[in-house]
Protein backbone atom coordinates (compact mmCIF):
# COMPACT_ATOMS: atom_id res chain seq x y z
CA UNK A 1 0.00 0.00 0.00
CA UNK A 2 2.46 2.44 0.97
CA UNK A 3 3.96 1.66 -2.76
CA UNK A 4 1.08 2.01 -4.36
CA UNK A 5 0.85 5.63 -2.36
CA UNK A 6 4.54 6.87 -3.90
CA UNK A 7 3.73 5.35 -7.38
CA UNK A 8 4.23 7.76 -9.94
CA UNK A 9 5.48 10.84 -8.20
CA UNK A 10 8.05 13.16 -9.60
CA UNK A 11 11.58 14.14 -7.27
CA UNK A 12 9.76 17.17 -6.04
CA UNK A 13 6.09 15.41 -5.04
CA UNK A 14 7.80 12.43 -3.73
CA UNK A 15 10.05 15.01 -1.19
CA UNK A 16 6.80 16.41 0.02
CA UNK A 17 5.05 13.41 0.61
CA UNK A 18 7.14 11.82 2.59
CA UNK A 19 8.20 14.90 4.20
CA UNK A 20 5.56 13.30 7.11
CA UNK A 21 6.64 15.44 9.73
CA UNK A 22 5.93 19.36 10.23
CA UNK A 23 6.08 22.18 9.83
CA UNK A 24 5.35 21.80 6.10
CA UNK A 25 4.71 24.06 3.06
CA UNK A 26 4.43 23.14 -0.46
CA UNK A 27 4.31 25.66 -2.67
CA UNK A 28 2.25 24.51 -5.22
CA UNK A 29 1.69 25.84 -8.57
CA UNK A 30 -0.93 25.57 -11.09
CA UNK A 31 -1.67 22.29 -12.08
CA UNK A 32 1.38 20.80 -9.90
CA UNK A 33 -0.90 17.73 -8.58
CA UNK A 34 -1.18 19.23 -5.45
CA UNK A 35 -4.32 17.61 -4.05
CA UNK A 36 -2.52 14.57 -5.47
CA UNK A 37 0.41 15.79 -3.14
CA UNK A 38 -1.73 16.20 -0.14
CA UNK A 39 -3.59 12.89 -0.27
CA UNK A 40 -0.73 10.94 -0.95
CA UNK A 41 0.90 12.34 1.89
CA UNK A 42 -1.60 11.46 3.90
CA UNK A 43 -1.94 7.88 2.82
CA UNK A 44 1.81 7.68 2.80
CA UNK A 45 1.73 8.83 6.85
CA UNK A 46 -1.20 6.49 7.39
CA UNK A 47 0.20 3.15 5.57
CA UNK A 48 3.69 3.74 7.74
CA UNK A 49 1.95 3.75 11.35
CA UNK A 50 2.90 7.39 11.21
CA UNK A 51 -0.61 8.82 11.56
CA UNK A 52 -3.50 7.77 12.06
CA UNK A 53 -6.58 8.28 9.92
CA UNK A 54 -8.69 9.33 12.88
CA UNK A 55 -6.24 12.16 14.35
CA UNK A 56 -5.65 13.61 10.48
CA UNK A 57 -7.86 16.99 9.66
CA UNK A 58 -7.81 18.14 6.09
CA UNK A 59 -9.23 21.08 6.30
CA UNK A 60 -9.73 22.79 2.79
CA UNK A 61 -12.46 25.85 1.63
CA UNK A 62 -15.16 23.83 -0.31
CA UNK A 63 -17.34 21.41 0.14
CA UNK A 64 -17.15 19.95 -3.45
CA UNK A 65 -12.90 19.94 -2.64
CA UNK A 66 -12.99 17.95 1.03
CA UNK A 67 -15.00 15.82 -1.25
CA UNK A 68 -13.25 15.21 -3.73
CA UNK A 69 -10.17 14.64 -0.93
CA UNK A 70 -12.23 11.80 1.21
CA UNK A 71 -12.60 9.83 -2.47
CA UNK A 72 -9.28 10.35 -3.34
CA UNK A 73 -8.25 8.63 -0.02
CA UNK A 74 -10.75 6.14 -0.07
CA UNK A 75 -9.20 5.18 -3.45
CA UNK A 76 -5.84 5.00 -1.80
CA UNK A 77 -7.35 2.22 0.91
CA UNK A 78 -7.44 5.16 3.53
CA UNK A 79 -11.11 5.73 5.60
CA UNK A 80 -11.56 7.67 8.46
CA UNK A 81 -9.86 11.08 8.18
CA UNK A 82 -11.84 14.23 8.99
CA UNK A 83 -11.44 16.28 5.40
CA UNK A 84 -14.01 19.01 5.75
CA UNK A 85 -13.81 22.75 5.41
CA UNK A 86 -13.11 25.18 8.08
CA UNK A 87 -16.65 25.90 8.89
CA UNK A 88 -17.60 22.42 8.75
CA UNK A 89 -14.92 21.33 11.34
CA UNK A 90 -15.62 24.61 13.73
CA UNK A 91 -19.35 23.66 13.48
CA UNK A 92 -19.04 19.98 14.12
CA UNK A 93 -17.15 20.64 17.40
CA UNK A 94 -19.61 23.44 18.60
CA UNK A 95 -22.48 20.58 18.43
CA UNK A 96 -20.64 18.48 20.00
CA UNK A 97 -19.22 20.61 23.20
CA UNK A 98 -22.32 23.27 23.20
CA UNK A 99 -24.65 21.11 25.19
CA UNK A 100 -22.15 20.80 28.02
CA UNK A 101 -20.56 24.38 28.05
CA UNK A 102 -24.29 26.12 27.67
CA UNK A 103 -26.70 23.27 29.05
CA UNK A 104 -28.59 24.26 25.88
CA UNK A 105 -28.49 23.46 21.94
CA UNK A 106 -26.60 25.53 19.24
CA UNK A 107 -28.42 28.28 18.01
CA UNK A 108 -29.60 28.29 14.69
CA UNK A 109 -27.52 29.90 11.51
CA UNK A 110 -28.89 32.28 9.91
CA UNK A 111 -30.18 31.67 6.27
CA UNK A 112 -30.32 34.71 4.79
CA UNK A 113 -28.15 37.83 6.14
CA UNK A 114 -29.67 39.88 3.85
CA UNK A 115 -33.16 39.19 4.49
CA UNK A 116 -32.31 39.83 8.24
CA UNK A 117 -30.51 43.11 7.48
CA UNK A 118 -33.24 44.38 5.96
CA UNK A 119 -35.21 43.49 9.41
CA UNK A 120 -32.54 45.40 11.27
CA UNK A 121 -32.88 48.70 8.82
CA UNK A 122 -36.25 48.56 9.75
CA UNK A 123 -35.55 48.87 13.29
CA UNK A 124 -33.15 51.95 12.25
CA UNK A 125 -35.82 53.40 10.05
CA UNK A 126 -33.89 53.57 7.00
CA UNK A 127 -34.51 51.76 3.97
CA UNK A 128 -31.01 50.64 1.76
CA UNK A 129 -31.94 48.88 -1.47
CA UNK A 130 -30.99 45.47 -1.81
CA UNK A 131 -27.62 45.60 -3.82
CA UNK A 132 -26.90 48.21 -0.64
CA UNK A 133 -27.72 45.30 1.63
CA UNK A 134 -25.89 42.73 -0.22
CA UNK A 135 -22.72 44.82 -0.01
CA UNK A 136 -23.02 45.81 3.94
CA UNK A 137 -23.33 41.51 4.07
CA UNK A 138 -20.08 41.31 2.53
CA UNK A 139 -18.41 44.08 4.84
CA UNK A 140 -20.09 42.07 7.90
CA UNK A 141 -17.87 38.99 6.67
CA UNK A 142 -14.69 40.98 6.26
CA UNK A 143 -14.77 42.26 9.68
CA UNK A 144 -15.56 39.51 11.46
CA UNK A 145 -12.81 37.31 9.48
CA UNK A 146 -10.24 40.41 9.71
CA UNK A 147 -11.28 39.82 13.35
CA UNK A 148 -12.26 43.65 14.10
CA UNK A 149 -14.49 45.09 16.20
CA UNK A 150 -17.49 47.36 14.44
CA UNK A 151 -15.67 50.33 15.60
CA UNK A 152 -12.14 49.21 14.19
CA UNK A 153 -14.51 48.78 11.24
CA UNK A 154 -14.88 52.43 11.05
CA UNK A 155 -11.09 53.70 11.16
CA UNK A 156 -10.19 50.89 8.40
CA UNK A 157 -13.21 50.90 5.84
CA UNK A 158 -13.98 55.07 6.24
CA UNK A 159 -15.80 55.72 2.89
CA UNK A 160 -19.26 53.67 3.40
CA UNK A 161 -20.90 51.46 1.54
CA UNK A 162 -23.35 53.47 -1.29
CA UNK A 163 -25.34 55.84 -0.22
CA UNK A 164 -24.92 55.16 3.21
CA UNK A 165 -22.33 57.00 5.40
CA UNK A 166 -19.95 54.78 7.75
CA UNK A 167 -21.61 56.08 10.48
CA UNK A 168 -24.47 54.83 9.57
CA UNK A 169 -23.15 51.29 8.22
CA UNK A 170 -21.74 50.98 11.83
CA UNK A 171 -25.47 51.54 13.13
CA UNK A 172 -26.93 49.15 10.92
CA UNK A 173 -24.34 46.31 11.55
CA UNK A 174 -24.97 46.85 15.21
CA UNK A 175 -28.72 46.96 14.74
CA UNK A 176 -28.22 43.31 12.62
CA UNK A 177 -25.80 41.75 15.87
CA UNK A 178 -28.38 42.93 18.26
CA UNK A 179 -31.39 41.08 16.19
CA UNK A 180 -29.18 38.23 15.58
CA UNK A 181 -28.83 37.84 19.14
CA UNK A 182 -32.31 38.34 20.18
CA UNK A 183 -33.33 35.52 17.54
CA UNK A 184 -30.59 33.25 19.17
CA UNK A 185 -28.59 32.89 15.84
CA UNK A 186 -25.29 32.71 14.34
CA UNK A 187 -23.97 33.56 11.13
CA UNK A 188 -21.61 31.85 9.31
CA UNK A 189 -18.75 33.52 10.59
CA UNK A 190 -19.78 33.80 13.98
CA UNK A 191 -19.17 30.11 13.51
CA UNK A 192 -15.37 30.31 13.32
CA UNK A 193 -15.29 33.39 16.27
CA UNK A 194 -17.20 31.08 18.57
CA UNK A 195 -15.15 27.61 18.13
CA UNK A 196 -11.82 30.26 17.93
CA UNK A 197 -13.89 31.79 21.60
CA UNK A 198 -14.26 28.03 23.18
CA UNK A 199 -10.66 26.54 22.66
CA UNK A 200 -9.55 30.03 24.15
CA UNK A 201 -11.21 29.88 27.01
CA UNK A 202 -11.97 26.46 28.10
CA UNK A 203 -8.59 24.87 28.53
CA UNK A 204 -9.79 20.96 28.66
CA UNK A 205 -12.19 21.73 25.67
CA UNK A 206 -8.80 22.78 23.49
CA UNK A 207 -6.67 19.81 25.37
CA UNK A 208 -9.88 17.24 24.16
CA UNK A 209 -9.29 18.33 20.50
CA UNK A 210 -5.59 18.17 20.88
CA UNK A 211 -6.09 15.11 21.75
CA UNK A 212 -8.28 14.01 18.81
CA UNK A 213 -6.41 15.92 16.49
CA UNK A 214 -2.64 15.57 15.92
CA UNK A 215 -1.78 15.76 11.89
CA UNK A 216 -3.15 19.03 9.96
CA UNK A 217 -3.09 19.69 6.49
CA UNK A 218 -4.38 23.11 4.85
CA UNK A 219 -5.22 23.31 1.39
CA UNK A 220 -5.75 26.56 -0.38
CA UNK A 221 -3.61 28.45 2.36
CA UNK A 222 -3.14 31.48 0.47
CA UNK A 223 -6.69 32.30 0.83
CA UNK A 224 -6.76 31.66 4.62
CA UNK A 225 -8.14 34.56 6.65
CA UNK A 226 -6.97 35.87 9.63
CA UNK A 227 -9.91 34.69 11.38
CA UNK A 228 -9.05 31.47 10.03
CA UNK A 229 -5.42 31.42 10.67
CA UNK A 230 -5.83 32.12 14.65
CA UNK A 231 -8.97 28.93 14.84
CA UNK A 232 -6.11 26.81 13.09
CA UNK A 233 -3.59 27.81 16.05
CA UNK A 234 -5.66 26.80 18.20
CA UNK A 235 -6.53 23.60 16.84
CA UNK A 236 -2.45 22.73 16.06
CA UNK A 237 -1.48 24.41 19.71
CA UNK A 238 2.13 23.49 20.81
CA UNK A 239 2.76 21.20 17.82
CA UNK A 240 4.60 21.28 14.60
CA UNK A 241 2.25 18.30 12.75
CA UNK A 242 1.44 20.87 10.39
CA UNK A 243 1.52 20.54 6.29
CA UNK A 244 0.25 24.05 4.56
CA UNK A 245 -0.29 23.79 0.75
CA UNK A 246 -0.78 26.99 -1.57
CA UNK A 247 0.49 29.04 -4.23
CA UNK A 248 0.97 32.99 -3.90
CA UNK A 249 -0.27 33.13 -7.69
CA UNK A 250 -4.04 31.99 -6.83
CA UNK A 251 -4.47 34.66 -3.94
CA UNK A 252 -7.63 36.12 -5.53
CA UNK A 253 -9.53 36.42 -2.06
CA UNK A 254 -7.92 39.22 -0.78
CA UNK A 255 -10.94 41.60 -0.98
CA UNK A 256 -12.76 39.06 1.28
CA UNK A 257 -10.20 38.56 4.19
CA UNK A 258 -7.83 36.00 2.44
CA UNK A 259 -3.88 37.28 3.56
CA UNK A 260 -1.11 35.39 1.79
CA UNK A 261 1.33 36.69 4.23
CA UNK A 262 0.29 33.68 5.88
CA UNK A 263 1.64 31.78 3.35
CA UNK A 264 5.00 33.77 1.65
CA UNK A 265 5.67 34.02 5.36
CA UNK A 266 5.40 30.71 6.70
CA UNK A 267 9.26 29.72 7.00
CA UNK A 268 9.29 32.63 8.60
CA UNK A 269 6.94 32.08 11.39
CA UNK A 270 8.31 28.72 11.81
CA UNK A 271 12.11 28.38 12.39
CA UNK A 272 12.10 24.96 11.26
CA UNK A 273 9.58 24.77 8.89
CA UNK A 274 10.42 22.48 5.58
CA UNK A 275 9.64 23.81 2.34
CA UNK A 276 8.84 22.40 -0.99
CA UNK A 277 8.17 23.96 -4.41
CA UNK A 278 6.58 22.92 -6.79
CA UNK A 279 6.96 23.68 -10.62
CA UNK A 280 6.56 20.87 -12.94
CA UNK A 281 3.29 21.58 -14.52
CA UNK A 282 1.22 18.30 -16.15
CA UNK A 283 -1.85 20.50 -17.07
CA UNK A 284 -1.08 23.10 -20.04
CA UNK A 285 1.20 23.10 -23.21
CA UNK A 286 4.25 25.02 -22.78
CA UNK A 287 2.99 28.01 -24.87
CA UNK A 288 0.25 28.60 -21.82
CA UNK A 289 3.04 27.76 -19.08
CA UNK A 290 4.66 30.72 -21.24
CA UNK A 291 2.15 33.05 -20.75
CA UNK A 292 1.30 32.28 -17.64
CA UNK A 293 5.14 32.82 -16.68
CA UNK A 294 5.10 36.21 -18.52
CA UNK A 295 2.21 37.82 -16.70
CA UNK A 296 3.83 36.82 -13.03
CA UNK A 297 6.97 37.77 -13.73
CA UNK A 298 8.75 38.86 -10.20
CA UNK A 299 5.77 39.15 -8.66
CA UNK A 300 6.02 38.10 -4.85
CA UNK A 301 5.96 34.29 -4.52
CA UNK A 302 5.18 33.49 -7.91
CA UNK A 303 6.57 30.22 -9.22
CA UNK A 304 7.97 29.53 -12.79
CA UNK A 305 5.69 27.16 -13.98
CA UNK A 306 8.00 23.87 -16.40
CA UNK A 307 6.16 21.70 -18.76
CA UNK A 308 6.41 17.99 -17.91
CA UNK A 309 7.60 15.67 -20.10
CA UNK A 310 3.93 14.38 -20.21
CA UNK A 311 2.34 17.95 -21.12
CA UNK A 312 0.10 18.27 -24.12
CA UNK A 313 1.85 20.29 -26.57
CA UNK A 314 1.80 20.93 -30.66
CA UNK A 315 -0.69 23.47 -30.88
CA UNK A 316 -0.44 27.08 -31.57
CA UNK A 317 0.67 29.75 -29.71
CA UNK A 318 -2.57 31.60 -28.03
CA UNK A 319 -4.49 33.76 -29.37
CA UNK A 320 -5.69 37.54 -28.61
CA UNK A 321 -7.96 38.98 -31.05
CA UNK A 322 -9.28 42.60 -30.89
CA UNK A 323 -13.10 43.17 -31.73
CA UNK A 324 -14.77 46.22 -32.22
CA UNK A 325 -17.62 45.68 -29.72
CA UNK A 326 -18.80 42.83 -27.27
CA UNK A 327 -21.05 41.47 -29.85
CA UNK A 328 -18.68 41.00 -32.16
CA UNK A 329 -16.80 39.75 -29.57
CA UNK A 330 -19.35 36.70 -28.47
CA UNK A 331 -19.81 35.69 -31.88
CA UNK A 332 -16.32 35.46 -32.97
CA UNK A 333 -15.48 33.17 -29.79
CA UNK A 334 -18.92 31.12 -30.48
CA UNK A 335 -17.85 30.98 -34.58
CA UNK A 336 -14.00 29.38 -32.81
CA UNK A 337 -16.10 27.34 -30.80
CA UNK A 338 -18.31 25.85 -33.24
CA UNK A 339 -15.27 24.76 -35.65
CA UNK A 340 -13.77 23.16 -32.53
CA UNK A 341 -16.58 21.09 -32.00
CA UNK A 342 -17.05 20.53 -35.46
CA UNK A 343 -13.51 19.32 -35.28
CA UNK A 344 -14.31 16.42 -33.03
CA UNK A 345 -13.65 18.19 -29.63
CA UNK A 346 -15.93 17.01 -26.41
CA UNK A 347 -17.93 20.03 -25.52
CA UNK A 348 -16.84 19.86 -21.95
CA UNK A 349 -13.46 20.06 -22.60
CA UNK A 350 -14.22 23.66 -23.40
CA UNK A 351 -14.57 27.06 -21.44
CA UNK A 352 -15.33 30.59 -21.78
CA UNK A 353 -14.12 32.49 -18.65
CA UNK A 354 -14.75 35.97 -18.01
CA UNK A 355 -14.69 38.76 -15.05
CA UNK A 356 -17.90 39.36 -14.46
CA UNK A 357 -21.20 37.51 -14.53
CA UNK A 358 -22.87 40.02 -16.66
CA UNK A 359 -20.27 39.34 -19.54
CA UNK A 360 -21.77 35.83 -19.57
CA UNK A 361 -25.46 36.97 -20.52
CA UNK A 362 -23.58 37.99 -24.91
CA UNK A 363 -21.97 35.17 -25.00
CA UNK A 364 -25.00 32.95 -24.14
CA UNK A 365 -26.83 34.50 -26.88
CA UNK A 366 -23.75 34.21 -29.16
CA UNK A 367 -23.86 30.24 -28.35
CA UNK A 368 -27.70 30.11 -28.72
CA UNK A 369 -27.53 31.30 -31.83
CA UNK A 370 -25.05 29.15 -32.80
CA UNK A 371 -26.52 26.12 -31.63
CA UNK A 372 -24.56 25.33 -28.92
CA UNK A 373 -25.14 24.34 -25.77
CA UNK A 374 -23.89 25.46 -22.78
CA UNK A 375 -23.86 25.62 -18.68
CA UNK A 376 -23.06 28.20 -16.46
CA UNK A 377 -20.83 27.87 -13.46
CA UNK A 378 -22.84 29.13 -10.53
CA UNK A 379 -26.26 28.18 -11.47
CA UNK A 380 -28.53 25.78 -10.36
CA UNK A 381 -26.22 22.60 -8.50
CA UNK A 382 -26.80 19.25 -10.82
CA UNK A 383 -28.74 17.65 -8.13
CA UNK A 384 -31.44 20.28 -7.26
CA UNK A 385 -32.28 20.22 -10.70
CA UNK A 386 -35.87 19.29 -10.64
CA UNK A 387 -35.29 17.37 -13.89
CA UNK A 388 -32.64 15.32 -11.65
CA UNK A 389 -34.51 15.37 -8.61
CA UNK A 390 -37.50 13.62 -10.17
CA UNK A 391 -35.65 11.54 -12.10
CA UNK A 392 -33.43 9.91 -8.87
CA UNK A 393 -37.02 9.91 -7.38
CA UNK A 394 -38.44 7.42 -9.96
CA UNK A 395 -35.40 5.46 -10.50
CA UNK A 396 -35.31 4.74 -6.32
CA UNK A 397 -38.99 3.58 -6.58
CA UNK A 398 -37.97 1.46 -9.45
CA UNK A 399 -35.50 -0.37 -7.24
CA UNK A 400 -38.53 -1.78 -5.10
CA UNK A 401 -40.58 -3.41 -7.82
CA UNK A 402 -39.64 -5.95 -10.28
CA UNK A 403 -37.74 -5.09 -12.84
CA UNK A 404 -37.63 -7.57 -16.16
CA UNK A 405 -35.10 -5.47 -18.38
CA UNK A 406 -31.46 -4.54 -17.77
CA UNK A 407 -30.33 -1.94 -15.10
CA UNK A 408 -29.49 0.17 -18.15
CA UNK A 409 -32.40 -0.05 -20.26
CA UNK A 410 -34.58 0.50 -16.53
CA UNK A 411 -33.15 3.93 -16.47
CA UNK A 412 -33.10 4.82 -20.46
CA UNK A 413 -37.16 4.14 -20.18
CA UNK A 414 -37.61 5.92 -17.00
CA UNK A 415 -35.79 8.80 -18.52
CA UNK A 416 -37.46 8.89 -21.61
CA UNK A 417 -40.91 9.26 -20.55
CA UNK A 418 -39.42 11.92 -18.83
CA UNK A 419 -39.10 13.86 -22.60
CA UNK A 420 -35.07 12.24 -22.81
CA UNK A 421 -35.27 12.23 -26.79
CA UNK A 422 -32.46 10.74 -28.92
CA UNK A 423 -31.85 14.14 -30.33
CA UNK A 424 -31.67 17.43 -28.03
CA UNK A 425 -33.93 20.13 -28.63
CA UNK A 426 -32.16 23.52 -30.43
CA UNK A 427 -29.33 24.60 -28.12
CA UNK A 428 -30.95 27.77 -25.80
CA UNK A 429 -33.86 27.49 -23.50
CA UNK A 430 -35.45 25.15 -20.38
CA UNK A 431 -35.95 21.94 -22.84
CA UNK A 432 -32.52 21.65 -23.73
CA UNK A 433 -31.40 22.16 -20.09
CA UNK A 434 -33.57 20.11 -18.90
CA UNK A 435 -32.40 17.23 -21.59
CA UNK A 436 -29.07 17.78 -20.84
CA UNK A 437 -29.45 16.91 -17.45
CA UNK A 438 -31.33 13.68 -18.07
CA UNK A 439 -28.82 12.86 -20.37
CA UNK A 440 -25.85 13.23 -17.95
CA UNK A 441 -28.06 10.68 -15.59
CA UNK A 442 -28.14 8.27 -18.69
CA UNK A 443 -24.65 8.86 -18.90
CA UNK A 444 -23.72 8.29 -15.48
CA UNK A 445 -25.77 4.63 -15.95
CA UNK A 446 -23.31 3.90 -18.79
CA UNK A 447 -20.14 4.39 -17.45
CA UNK A 448 -20.91 2.69 -14.11
CA UNK A 449 -18.77 -0.46 -13.46
CA UNK A 450 -20.05 -3.97 -14.74
CA UNK A 451 -22.30 -5.51 -12.34
CA UNK A 452 -23.86 -2.25 -10.93
CA UNK A 453 -27.82 -2.84 -9.77
CA UNK A 454 -30.28 -0.32 -10.05
CA UNK A 455 -30.15 0.00 -6.31
CA UNK A 456 -26.16 0.36 -6.01
CA UNK A 457 -26.60 3.30 -8.78
CA UNK A 458 -29.43 5.54 -7.51
CA UNK A 459 -27.45 4.85 -3.85
CA UNK A 460 -24.26 6.14 -5.91
CA UNK A 461 -26.40 9.22 -7.04
CA UNK A 462 -27.65 9.69 -3.49
CA UNK A 463 -24.31 9.75 -2.27
CA UNK A 464 -22.52 11.73 -4.59
CA UNK A 465 -25.14 14.65 -4.54
CA UNK A 466 -24.58 14.61 -0.75
CA UNK A 467 -20.50 15.28 -1.44
CA UNK A 468 -21.87 18.01 -4.49
CA UNK A 469 -19.63 15.40 -6.72
CA UNK A 470 -21.56 16.63 -9.66
CA UNK A 471 -21.05 15.46 -13.00
CA UNK A 472 -20.15 17.49 -16.07
CA UNK A 473 -23.18 18.29 -18.59
CA UNK A 474 -22.17 17.95 -22.19
CA UNK A 475 -22.06 21.27 -22.75
CA UNK A 476 -19.64 23.67 -23.13
CA UNK A 477 -18.52 25.37 -19.83
CA UNK A 478 -19.38 29.49 -18.74
CA UNK A 479 -17.71 30.51 -15.37
CA UNK A 480 -16.28 33.42 -14.02
CA UNK A 481 -12.66 33.63 -13.05
CA UNK A 482 -13.01 33.07 -9.42
CA UNK A 483 -15.29 30.67 -10.21
CA UNK A 484 -13.15 28.67 -12.45
CA UNK A 485 -10.46 28.89 -9.32
CA UNK A 486 -9.73 24.57 -9.23
CA UNK A 487 -11.01 23.54 -12.65
CA UNK A 488 -9.82 22.73 -15.98
CA UNK A 489 -10.22 22.75 -19.34
CA UNK A 490 -8.18 21.74 -22.82
CA UNK A 491 -9.89 24.85 -24.89
CA UNK A 492 -10.31 28.34 -22.68
CA UNK A 493 -11.40 31.54 -24.29
CA UNK A 494 -10.89 34.13 -22.20
CA UNK A 495 -13.33 36.89 -22.87
CA UNK A 496 -12.94 40.73 -21.95
CA UNK A 497 -9.01 41.05 -21.57
CA UNK A 498 -9.52 45.19 -21.43
CA UNK A 499 -9.02 47.99 -19.37
CA UNK A 500 -12.04 48.34 -17.45
CA UNK A 501 -13.00 44.40 -17.81
CA UNK A 502 -9.81 42.61 -16.58
CA UNK A 503 -8.75 44.43 -15.05
CA UNK A 504 -12.10 45.76 -14.11
CA UNK A 505 -12.52 49.08 -13.55
CA UNK A 506 -12.87 49.70 -9.82
CA UNK A 507 -9.50 48.25 -8.90
CA UNK A 508 -7.23 51.22 -8.91
CA UNK A 509 -4.81 50.92 -6.38
CA UNK A 510 -1.33 48.86 -6.94
CA UNK A 511 -2.80 45.58 -4.42
CA UNK A 512 -5.99 45.42 -6.52
CA UNK A 513 -4.43 45.74 -9.99
CA UNK A 514 -2.01 43.22 -8.42
CA UNK A 515 -4.99 40.97 -7.68
CA UNK A 516 -6.52 41.06 -11.07
CA UNK A 517 -3.46 39.98 -12.72
CA UNK A 518 -3.56 36.85 -10.49
CA UNK A 519 -7.49 36.67 -11.70
CA UNK A 520 -6.05 36.61 -14.78
CA UNK A 521 -3.11 33.82 -14.40
CA UNK A 522 -5.79 31.64 -12.75
CA UNK A 523 -7.86 32.18 -15.86
CA UNK A 524 -4.63 31.23 -18.09
CA UNK A 525 -3.28 28.80 -16.13
CA UNK A 526 -7.03 26.50 -16.38
CA UNK A 527 -5.98 26.04 -20.27
CA UNK A 528 -4.52 22.59 -21.29
CA UNK A 529 -4.01 22.71 -24.62
CA UNK A 530 -5.28 26.11 -26.27
CA UNK A 531 -5.62 29.39 -25.34
CA UNK A 532 -7.24 32.51 -26.69
CA UNK A 533 -7.57 35.78 -25.19
CA UNK A 534 -9.99 38.18 -26.80
CA UNK A 535 -11.18 41.77 -26.21
CA UNK A 536 -13.98 44.75 -27.41
CA UNK A 537 -13.38 48.45 -27.92
CA UNK A 538 -17.26 49.01 -27.65
CA UNK A 539 -18.51 52.25 -27.37
CA UNK A 540 -16.59 53.29 -24.30
CA UNK A 541 -13.67 53.17 -26.52
CA UNK A 542 -12.26 50.43 -24.09
CA UNK A 543 -8.33 49.77 -24.19
CA UNK A 544 -6.48 46.57 -24.56
CA UNK A 545 -5.96 45.14 -20.56
CA UNK A 546 -2.48 46.30 -19.71
CA UNK A 547 -1.28 42.49 -18.77
CA UNK A 548 -1.42 42.00 -23.05
CA UNK A 549 1.51 44.43 -22.76
CA UNK A 550 2.98 42.71 -19.53
CA UNK A 551 2.87 39.37 -21.18
CA UNK A 552 4.40 40.63 -24.28
CA UNK A 553 4.47 39.49 -28.40
CA UNK A 554 7.28 36.80 -27.97
CA UNK A 555 4.34 34.30 -26.34
CA UNK A 556 0.96 35.36 -28.18
CA UNK A 557 -0.21 35.91 -31.71
CA UNK A 558 -2.97 38.09 -32.77
CA UNK A 559 -5.43 37.03 -35.68
CA UNK A 560 -9.12 37.32 -37.29
CA UNK A 561 -10.28 40.66 -36.51
CA UNK A 562 -9.41 44.08 -35.87
CA UNK A 563 -10.74 46.26 -33.08
CA UNK A 564 -10.65 49.79 -35.07
CA UNK A 565 -12.88 49.65 -37.87
CA UNK A 566 -10.69 48.89 -40.91
CA UNK A 567 -7.84 49.50 -39.25
CA UNK A 568 -4.84 48.07 -38.93
CA UNK A 569 -4.50 48.80 -35.11
CA UNK A 570 -1.47 47.08 -32.71
CA UNK A 571 -3.19 44.92 -29.99
CA UNK A 572 -0.90 45.72 -26.66
CA UNK A 573 1.48 43.49 -25.81
CA UNK A 574 1.29 41.66 -29.19
CA UNK A 575 2.17 41.34 -32.92
CA UNK A 576 0.19 43.43 -35.12
CA UNK A 577 -3.65 42.14 -35.49
CA UNK A 578 -4.97 41.67 -39.27
CA UNK A 579 -8.52 42.94 -40.24
CA UNK A 580 -11.34 40.56 -40.59
CA UNK A 581 -10.37 38.00 -42.58
CA UNK A 582 -7.04 38.53 -43.22
CA UNK A 583 -5.72 35.87 -41.54
CA UNK A 584 -3.30 35.39 -38.61
CA UNK A 585 -0.43 37.08 -37.80
CA UNK A 586 2.88 35.24 -38.34
CA UNK A 587 4.38 32.89 -35.29
CA UNK A 588 6.45 34.64 -32.76
CA UNK A 589 8.79 32.80 -30.23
Amino acid sequence: MSEGALRGLDDRQLEAVTTLRGPVAVLAGAGTGKTRVITHRIAHGVDTGAYSPGRVMAVTFTAKAAGEMRGRLRALGVEGVSARTFHAAALAQLNFFWPSLAGDSMPSIVDNKVRLLAHAADTLGITPDTPTLRDVASEIEWRKVTMRSVADYVSARPRGVGRLPVERVADLQRAYEKLKDERRQVDFEDILLACAGMLEAEPHIARAVHEQYRHFTVDEFQDVSPLQHRLLELWVGERKDLCVVGDASQTIYSFAGADVRFLLEFDARHDDAHVVRLETNYRSDPAVLAVANSLMRGRPGALHLVPSDRAPSGDPDPLVTGYPDDDAEARGVASRIAAQLKSGIDPRRIAVLYRAHAQSAEISRALADAGIAASVIGGKKFFELPEVRQALMELRAATVAPIDTGFIDTVRDILRTRGLTEEPPEAGGALRDAWEARAAVLRLAEEAPAGTTLRVFTDDLIARARAQDEPALRTVTLATLHAAKGLEWDHVHLVGFAEGQLPIGYATTFEQIDEERRLAYVGITRAGRTLSLSWARGSRDRQPSRFLQEIGSGTLRAAGASASSGARGRVAGSPRASTPGGGDAPRRR
